[in-house]
């Protein structure tokens, strides 16, 4: 499956990049495939996996937080791997480019 998933401490200002960054560190220390994008970061493993990644995450930026809001969007389909880079590498030969 692949999960985008974002996460927003409220109450921190408007940059929450330092506790993003706390995030970002745990991802990458998972194991997990993953993405960053402005938006939010895209995650790629078994849905145990995934969605224990997501309640550590979570749970990091709750710490240092009163309120967090978290947004989770889930693709999950049977038989296929390497989605992060499958679904974009799709995407550009039916355009007939590389995209940005």
């Amino acid at each position: 499956m692949i999960a985008e998933l974002s996460i927003i401490p409220i109450g921190h200002g408007v940059s929450i990049s330092p506790e993003l960054a706390r995030v970002i560190k745990i991802i990458d220390q998972s194991g997990i495939s993953y993405k960053v994008n402005p938006m939010g970061t895209v995650l790629e493993g078994d849905w145990d996996r995934v969605m224990g990644l997501v309640k550590t995450c979570h749970h990091e930026v709750f710490k240092n937080s009163e309120r967090v809001y978290t947004i989770i969007t889930i693709d999950d389909r049977k038989g296929k791997t390497d989605r992060i880079h499958g679904k974009v590498a799709s995407l550009e030969a039916k355009v007939g480019k590389p995209l940005s």
